[in-house]
């Protein structure tokens, strides 16, 4: 190990936050041969009580670590890229995202149900609106009869709502489950035919500050170049679609491959009212994205698209 300090990773306290901040700081720690301490860092998404759409959710749990990473407090920092509001501030820099986890939404239901055999009337918690909306569309699709109901909390606070009896199921999200090592406790895995994720689902971003290039080129190295052009196509369509992350938007960009060769990318968008009565879902194929631009343009084009079947119309209030 170097005899230079610790690097100082910025983290939320969250159970999750701590495991996914832990993996990268060992992976940081490889590459750079220098020891990482965590640094717990409380948010204000993490204190309010209220839903997240009501606080806006864009931001409410990256502001407190960027402000850290901006006064010197922490030398970088560790979000779930869904988290990440899309405009990126000009003084920190995106250095790396790491290979994708699995990106799609899972039920744990009583009694190890799955969603198709959940009885009538049953009651799933979400605190997400783009689940809600998905959930309600494809019940009244499939003649299922739910009922939505907001939740919040962390995922030992979520699943206990069924162990207590008030809910017969919650969705969760597969990678946070994974990186916490409760995936055994997921009785059904959504199909993203089902339920498109939030943009950046299942993926993690490394910030620092854009000025330090020593610490940007070593963060780099856990890049995962697919993983980046998937995401930034993703959150390019939210973007363009004036939504915040907290927004009943769903996209999943995923690589269509022929054997062992990578030929398309194809991105996927949905958005809709959240009783799940208007939708409107559209993807396109094109070459896999090889610059930024590129990225940005896929999810641009399909966003525009999108809007001409009357998305923004489907979003409530439109981000500012």
């Amino acid at each position: 190990m170097s005899d230079k300090p610790p690097l100082r990773l910025g983290t939320r306290r969250s159970r999750l936050a701590m495991a996914q901040s832990g993996q990268v700081a060992e992976a940081v720690s490889q590459v750079t041969g220098r020891p990482v301490e965590l640094v717990e860092i409380t948010t204000y998404g993490d204190t309010s009580r209220e839903h997240l759409a009501q606080i806006g959710g864009t931001g409410v749990f990256v502001t407190a670590l960027r402000d850290a990473l901006l006064s010197g407090e922490v030398d970088f920092a560790v979000h779930s890229l869904k988290d990440l509001p899309t405009t990126q501030p000009e003084e920190l820099a995106l250095a790396a995202v790491p290979l994708r986890e699995d990106p799609r939404d899972v039920i744990v239901a009583r009694d190890a149900l799955k969603f198709t055999d959940l009885p009538r009337g049953a009651r799933i918690g979400t605190g997400s609106p783009r689940r809600t909306a998905q959930l309600n569309a494809y019940a009244r699709s499939h003649g299922l009869d739910i009922e939505t109901v907001p939740i919040r909390g962390n995922v030992d606070t979520r699943i206990g709502y069924i162990h207590d009896g008030e809910l017969d199921a919650v969705v969760l999200a597969a990678a946070g489950l994974s990186r916490i090592g409760r995936l055994d406790e997921v009785t059904d895995f959504l199909s993203v035919d089902t339920i498109l994720p939030a943009p950046g689902q299942g993926a993690l971003a490394i910030e620092c500050v854009a000025d330090n290039a020593s610490l940007i080129a070593a963060l780099r190295e856990l890049d995962d170049p697919f993983t980046r052009v998937a995401v930034t196509a993703e959150r390019s369509l939210l973007a363009a679609l004036e939504a915040g992350c907290s927004a009943p938007v769903g996209a999943l960009a995923d690589l269509l491959a022929d054997g062992q060769i990578v030929k398309e990318m194809r991105l996927r968008g949905v958005v809709g009212t959240t009783d799940g009565t208007r939708m409107v879902q559209l993807s396109t194929t094109g070459p896999v994205p090889e610059t930024y631009d590129q990225a940005t343009a896929l999810g641009r084009e399909l966003a525009s698209e999108m809007l001409a079947q009357g998305a923004a119309g489907l979003m409530g209030e439109r981000a500012q």
